[in-house]
């Protein structure tokens, strides 16, 4: 079996694109897309039509005919991606709601009715939000409500402490990003995946769940080589870019270890995480902060494109 395949046999894998065509290639799961993702697969011909049709939904539906588009647009997406994929798609909150809790409530509820509208189960969708403060208190009233959330831009065991206590269905630790991060601020570039910064990250929120048996998913995030990937095998769920996916593919070797999958027995906090100390813990690590921060400005960023290639469209 080349390293695909024996992957998929120790963690479920997601395919992070937009792109139906990468997605039938690899089999994936489920599927994952945000601001970046769905503005690249907008631009692909074969997206024409339902950028169309959401913009004359849209319009028939009034009010802020693009931010609804946006909106149509990222269902329908994910709609083509769940005739595809057996399990779940994720799609994204606006990231400019990143800080208020309400409004991104009311934002994953009208996401959801949208795909029940399209006859799409709410069991099949993630609703993807920053783990900020805010998003993770969203997250907390809309489990409860039925809608299962991804928390993404996690960069920090505070973010994966509170999801866990909010009871999110799933959280998508990232690994690449981080070691960007620390490579930039080190100036080094020799990292492997046994001293990687984003694989020892994400190892220990892995077992600080297992060992206290938190159901809440964790899914790896963001790679940047398949030696990331590798170091990770046996987590819950992987998301892996086309490209990634592909080298894996045609990679005839064995893969390796990975995590372990045994654990002593810890217990849990006696208290919940404060928002004092959430803040605190955040502000304290100095690449979560500046990872959280710049991840949200670049959503926003690919959001405004997208919301840019309807008007042109419209």
């Amino acid at each position: 079996m080349n390293k695909l395949e024996q992957l998929k046999q120790r963690s479920l894998v997601v395919a992070d694109t937009g792109d139906i065509e990468a997605i039938r290639r690899y089999h994936p799961e489920d599927a994952t897309t945000n601001p970046s993702l769905l503005y690249k697969a907008a631009q692909l011909p074969q997206y024409e039509q339902h950028l169309k049709d959401a913009i004359a939904w849209a319009e028939q539906k009034g009010g802020d005919v693009i931010a609804l588009a946006s909106m149509k647009l990222a269902v329908a997406i994910g709609h083509e991606i769940l005739q595809i994929v057996p399990g779940v798609v994720s799609t994204e909150v606006d990231a400019r709601l990143s800080f208020d809790t309400a409004a991104s409530i009311e934002y994953a509820r009208q996401l959801i009715a949208m795909y029940e509208q399209a006859g799409v189960a709410r069991e099949r969708v993630l609703i993807k939000l920053a783990s900020t403060w805010e998003g993770i208190s969203a997250a907390s009233v809309l489990e409860r409500e039925g809608i299962h959330c991804n928390l993404t831009l996690l960069f920090s065991q505070c973010q994966a402490v509170a999801c866990a206590e909010a009871g999110v269905t799933l959280i998508s630790p990232f690994v690449g990003r981080i070691l960007d991060w620390y490579k930039a601020s080190t100036g080094r570039d020799d990292y492997t995946a046994s001293d990687d910064p984003g694989v020892l990250s994400v190892t220990s929120i892995y077992e600080y769940y297992k060992s206290r048996e938190y159901p809440t998913i964790v899914m790896g995030a963001s790679f940047r080589n398949t030696g990331e990937i590798e170091a990770l095998a046996g987590c819950d769920k992987l998301t892996i870019s086309p490209q990634l996916l592909q080298e894996l593919q045609d990679d005839e070797g064995d893969l390796a270890s990975g995590l372990k999958s045994e654990f002593s027995s810890q217990p849990r906090p006696s208290e919940p995480l404060r928002e004092a100390q959430f803040r605190y813990q955040l502000n304290d690590d100095a690449m979560a902060t500046e990872k959280l921060a710049e991840g949200i400005r670049n959503f926003v960023a690919d959001q405004l494109k997208l919301e840019e290639l309807l008007q042109k469209a419209r």
